[in-house]
């Protein structure tokens, strides 16, 4: 039982969609393909009969061919079917013309033949032709002129005003059902496959979108600590040289430096860890002190910050001091805290010693924290200032100032 349901359980549903619009234009095209058949067994000579069969009936598999190549042009498969759309206009106005001339002539004895096989034949045409035509106005106008051409070829075929009226009207209410039915069709077909691709960009976007939250939040992570891994290393080698003791402690905090990273990238795996601005404030004074810079922390608020606050200003603070200490050569550095009771929070990271040109091409840890406070409604601005300062300024509207109490 699975094998026979799961062609159609393990289709999508725009898949199904389709299935289901398809084979609903292929009972159409049955139903017409009936309808002649029953239109052509009352009274009326054979010969008529037998010369209407083959050419009604080629118009009807023109037709489903129409109206499957037309679907695929709509589903951007392959280029727009429009030799077979002139063809299938251009065979079913002849066999419109040709049954409307031989009932008019007697061929057609029946009363309902003529208006059977006219109705029917051009109604299911305009139906495929539509699935065919680019813009909404050009099938509206469909069924009016069916109508109206169906009217003045019966008025010149001879048959009476009444008779051509009804002719027109008949094809102008069955032409705007069917033409209304499949350009429907089409464009909810055309919308829930747009759908379905947008669904699956919108997937491809949050699996990238989670890379570049993993590349950011490594990046912050292992930036700082491998930068002072390197300088405590190389403080710890002029020590051992000097044969000081102080060497073994400085590879402890080397090994416990390491240990943390280890802890903290599986945090940033987990997507679970923040940073914490209280104790990033004091790290950086630790590690640009010991790295012999004259460091101040300043917080001039006594205000309270929300955690996610907090943790945006954090990263800022540390992917600060990782540039400190990798580029120039600062001997002091400022950081800056200020919240207003009215205003905007400002954290501010300046240090002398910057390069008067950049070494190398930008990284990408200012980009990171741009998108991290741009979260946040927070701008970030970065450069040199004169007199070989370099100057770091985070900024985040006065709303957020709420949460967490903050104090260094």
């Amino acid at each position: 039982m699975s094998k026979l349901t799961g062609w159609w359980r393990d289709r999508s549903s725009a898949a199904k969609i389709e299935l289901y619009t398809r084979w609903s234009l292929h009972f159409f095209v049955a139903l017409e393909a009936l309808s002649v058949l029953l239109g052509l067994t009352p009274e009326g000579p054979g010969a008529v009969t037998g010369a209407l069969l083959l050419p009604l009936y080629a118009q009807v598999a023109l037709s489903g061919v129409l109206a499957s190549r037309a679907l695929d042009w709509v589903l951007g498969r392959r280029e727009r079917p429009v030799r077979l759309a002139v063809g299938l206009t251009v065979l079913t106005a002849a066999l419109a013309v040709a049954v409307l001339v031989l009932r008019s002539v007697g061929a057609i004895s029946h009363g309902g033949v003529g208006p059977s096989l006219v109705v029917n034949t051009v109604a299911f045409a305009s139906g495929s032709l539509t699935l065919a035509l680019t813009r909404v106005w050009h099938m509206l106008c469909v069924a009016p002129a069916a109508a109206v051409a169906a009217a003045v070829a019966a008025a010149a075929a001879g048959l009476p005003l009444p008779v051509a009226l009804g002719y027109g009207v008949g094809l102008l209410l069955t032409c705007t059902l069917l033409t209304l039915a499949c350009g429907f069709s089409a464009w909810l077909l055309k919308t829930v496959y747009e759908l379905d691709r947008a669904r699956e960009l919108q997937a491809q976007l949050a699996v990238a979108e989670e890379r570049l939250r993993f590349g950011r939040d490594l990046h912050d992570v292992m930036g700082r600590n491998l930068a002072v891994i390197a300088l405590k290393s190389e403080l710890a080698v002029q020590l051992a040289r000097r044969e000081r003791p102080e060497a073994v402690d400085q590879m402890i905090e080397v090994q416990r430096i390491a240990r943390e990273s280890q802890r903290e990238v599986r945090d940033v795996v987990r997507g679970y860890r923040a940073a914490d601005l209280t104790v990033e404030l004091e790290g950086a004074r630790g590690v640009l002190s010991a790295a012999g810079m004259d460091c101040r922390v300043e917080v001039e608020t006594d205000r309270a910050l929300r955690p996610e606050v907090q943790s945006a200003l954090g990263w800022v603070v540390r992917e600060a001091t990782t540039n400190v200490l990798r580029h120039g050569d600062a001997r002091s550095c400022v950081i800056r805290l200020t919240a207003p009771a009215e205003g905007a929070l400002t954290l501010v990271v300046e240090n002398d010693g910057a390069p008067d040109t950049p070494a190398g091409p930008p990284g990408s840890g200012l980009a990171g924290l741009r998108e991290r406070l741009a979260v946040l409604d927070g701008t970030l601005e970065a450069g040199p200032v004169g007199d070989g300062r370099f100057r770091l300024r985070a900024q985040l509207p006065g709303g957020q100032l709420r949460g967490l109490e903050v104090r260094a």
